[in-house]
C-alpha cells in the first residue's frame, strides 16, 4: 500500500509538472505574445515540439482544454485591445511605463512647438509693422533717436525715406458743407492789432481766426500794428492778398474788412477799456474764450482783443482749432504777386550764381544790435565796444540791467546753456565741420550785423560767396519794397523759404515759421537747427582737436535738420506742424 500510494503521489507530482511546463495555456499565450510582435510569426521549433507533447499527453485531462480555449478567447480579445492601445502610443505593450513618459513629452514637445510658432508669428506681424510704421524721430531727454536709413548722407537734403511717410492735410477740403452762422446769428465781433514784426503779426493772424472760429463771432480784418523797434505803417493789404484771404477762409470763419458801418464810434474800439479785454493770459485754453470772453461780446457785439500776443494755446485746444491755424498759415496767408514775384527772381539767381544750376544755402544771422543786446550774453569785443553795449542795455532794459554786476554770471550760464546767438564767425567753423565747401552760395536774411564788416570777415573769409538781397538785386528793384520794412521781410522769408539748406543762428519767430513751413512741404529740404550748447562747449575747450570737433558736430546734428517728429510736447505748430496738419501719406 505504501508502495502504491509513492507511486500515486509520484505520478501526481510528474503530473503538476507536466501541466506546468506542457500546459496549452502556455503555448497559446506565446503564440499570442509573438503574434503582437512579430505579426504572426511561427513558434519555434522546441516550442513547437513542447506544446504538441504536451496536447498528446495522457496526463492532461480534457476539461483543462475546453476551460483553456473559453479563457484563452476571452484573454486573447483583451490582449488584442491593451496591443492597439499601446500601437497607438507608439511603444509595444510591456513598455507602458515609458509609453506615458514618452506622452508626457509629446505633450511637451508639442507645446514647445505650438509656442515657437506662435512667436515666429508675433515677429512676422512686428516685422511687418515696422517696416511699415511712417518714419518719425522720437525725442529721449534732449537725445533725439530717428529710425535708420540706406542712404548716405547728403549736404543738400533729407533722406528720401525719412520724407514719405507724412503729407500736409490742412488745406481747403472741396465741397466742404459751411460751418458758419448767417449774418444775423453770428455772436458778435472781434477786433485785433498784430504787434510785432512780419512773423508775430502772422501768427496772431492766425491765433484771431482761430479765436473767432472758437467764439462762432466775425472776424474783423487785423490791423498790423506799428511796433516801437520795427517802426513801420504797413498795412494789412500793403503785404497780404486780402481777397484771397477772405475766400479761402469763407467756409469757416466770417471775416469782414472793416468795422460794421451800424457802429458809429469807430475811435472808441482802439481807446476805450469799455470796449477791450485786456485779461487774457498766454496760451490760454479754448474754454477761457467760451467762458470768459464770448459773454462780453454778446454783451457789447464788438470788442477788441489786447494784447493778443501768444494768447491761445496749443496742446489745450481742440484739434480743427490747430488745423485751422495752419490752413490760416500755409494757405491762406499769401503775399501779393509783386513780392512773390520779387522772391522768385531772387531765388533764380541764387541758383546760377556758378553759371550752372547750382543748389544753396540760406542763412539766418540774428546778429543785429537789438538781438545782441536783449540776449544779454557777453560776446567777443574790446573794452569801449561793450561799454557801449552796456549803456544801450541800461537804457533799453532798465529793469533787467540793474546795476549790473549779476550780468557776467548770467552770460556764462546762457552761453553754457546755448541761449546765446551765434558769433558769424561761430557760424563758419560749424558749417566748415559739417562738410559744407568754399565755393557754397549762401544767402543772408539779416538786418544790419552788429559790428559791421568786422564781425562778418571770419564767416566771409570761409565763405566768400555770401550775398544779400541787396548785393542780388539792383537798387531800383528793391525801391518799392523800401517803403514798407515788413516787404524786405517778406522777400527775406520766401527766399529762405526756398532755399535748398536753411541754417537758424538763433530762436525767435521768423525762423520758427521757415522751419515748420519746410517741414510741411515735406521734410525733404533740410532746416539745420545748431545746438549751440555743444558749440559753445566745443569752442570753449582748448584741448579739443579739429577731428574730434569735426565728428562731434556731424553726429549732433545728423538729427537737427528738419525731420519728421511729434508737435506736442516739444514744439508749437509752428515750429512743427505735423501733429495737428500732416497725414500719413
Amino acid at each position: 500500500t505504501r508502495v502504491s500510494e509513492a507511486h500515486a503521489h509520484a505520478a501526481a507530482s510528474s503530473t503538476s509538472a507536466t501541466e506546468l511546463a506542457y500546459s496549452p495555456k502556455r503555448a497559446t499565450a506565446e503564440l499570442r505574445h509573438s503574434s503582437s510582435i512579430g505579426g504572426r510569426a511561427a513558434l519555434s521549433p522546441m516550442k513547437r515540439d513542447d506544446a504538441a507533447a504536451a496536447a498528446a499527453s495522457p496526463l492532461a485531462p480534457d476539461h483543462h482544454l475546453v476551460d483553456d480555449d473559453d479563457g484563452g478567447r476571452d484573454r486573447h480579445s483583451r490582449d488584442r485591445l491593451r496591443s492597439c492601445l499601446c500601437n497607438f502610443s507608439f511603444l509595444p505593450p510591456h513598455f507602458s511605463d515609458e509609453a506615458r513618459v514618452h506622452s508626457s513629452s509629446s505633450r511637451i514637445s508639442l507645446f514647445l512647438l505650438v509656442a515657437v510658432i506662435v512667436a515666429a508669428l508675433f515677429s512676422v506681424f512686428s516685422i511687418f509693422n515696422r517696416l511699415n510704421a511712417p518714419y518719425l524721430c522720437r525725442k529721449d531727454g534732449i537725445a533725439l533717436h530717428c529710425p535708420r536709413v540706406k542712404e548716405p548722407p547728403s549736404l543738400w537734403e533729407n533722406p528720401y525715406s525719412a520724407t514719405t511717410s507724412w503729407k500736409p492735410c490742412a488745406e481747403r477740403r472741396s465741397g466742404a458743407i459751411p460751418d458758419l452762422p448767417a449774418d444775423n446769428e453770428t455772436n458778435g465781433y472781434i477786433f485785433i492789432h498784430a504787434e510785432g514784426g512780419l512773423n508775430q503779426q502772422r501768427i496772431a493772424i492766425c491765433n484771431a481766426v482761430a479765436v473767432a472760429k472758437i467764439m462762432n463771432v466775425t472776424l474783423i480784418l487785423p490791423v498790423l500794428k506799428q511796433d516801437q523797434i520795427w517802426k513801420d505803417q504797413t498795412k494789412f493789404e500793403d503785404i497780404f492778398d486780402v481777397d484771397h484771404f477772405i475766400d479761402y477762409l469763407k467756409d469757416d470763419v466770417q471775416i469782414v474788412r472793416d468795422i460794421p458801418e451800424w457802429f458809429t464810434d469807430k475811435s472808441e474800439l482802439f481807446t476805450s477799456i469799455r470796449r477791450t479785454v485786456k485779461n487774457i493770459p498766454k496760451y490760454a485754453p479754448a474754454n477761457f474764450y467760451i467762458d470768459n470772453v464770448l459773454p462780453r461780446i454778446k454783451e457789447k457785439r464788438i470788442m477788441a482783443l489786447k494784447p493778443f500776443v501768444d494768447r491761445l494755446g496749443y496742446d489745450n485746444v481742440p484739434p480743427e482749432i490747430n488745423r485751422l491755424r495752419c490752413m490760416v498759415n500755409y494757405h491762406a496767408l499769401k503775399f501779393l504777386p509783386h513780392i512773390e514775384q520779387m522772391a522768385n527772381r531772387l531765388v533764380s539767381r541764387m541758383r546760377n550764381r556758378t553759371g550752372t544750376a547750382n543748389p544753396f544755402m540760406a542763412l539766418h544771422l540774428r546778429f543785429e544790435k537789438g538781438m545782441v543786446g536783449l540776449s544779454f550774453c557777453d560776446f567777443v569785443g574790446s573794452r569801449l565796444e561793450k561799454a557801449v553795449m552796456a549803456l544801450y542795455r541800461l537804457k533799453e532794459w532798465p529793469r533787467r540791467f540793474k546795476d549790473g554786476s549779476h550780468l557776467w554770471p548770467l552770460a556764462l550760464q546762457k552761453r553754457k546753456e546755448g541761449r546765446c546767438p551765434l558769433e558769424p564767425g561761430e557760424v563758419a567753423v560749424m558749417l566748415r565741420a559739417m562738410g559744407y565747401p568754399k565755393e557754397t552760395q549762401i544767402y543772408v536774411a539779416s538786418g544790419q550785423v552788429y559790428g559791421g564788416q568786422n564781425r562778418m570777415a571770419p564767416l566771409r573769409n570761409m565763405f566768400p560767396n555770401l550775398v544779400t538781397k541787396e548785393e542780388l538785386a539792383a537798387k531800383e528793384e528793391l525801391d518799392d519794397f523800401r517803403k514798407h520794412v515788413t516787404s524786405l521781410a517778406a522777400l527775406d522769408f520766401l527766399v529762405c523759404l526756398k532755399s535748398d539748406v536753411f541754417v537758424m543762428t538763433h530762436g525767435g519767430n521768423f525762423a520758427k515759421l521757415i522751419i515748420g513751413a519746410r517741414r510741411y512741404m515735406g521734410h525733404r529740404q533740410k532746416s539745420i537747427k545748431p545746438d549751440k550748447g555743444l558749440l559753445s562747449k566745443s569752442l570753449g575747450d582748448p584741448y579739443m582737436g579739429w577731428a574730434t570737433f569735426v565728428e562731434d558736430v556731424v553726429v549732433t546734428h545728423q538729427t537737427r535738420t528738419g525731420l519728421p517728429e511729434e508737435t506736442f510736447p516739444n514744439y508749437d505748430i509752428w515750429e512743427n506742424p505735423l501733429t495737428p496738419c500732416m497725414c500719413r501719406a
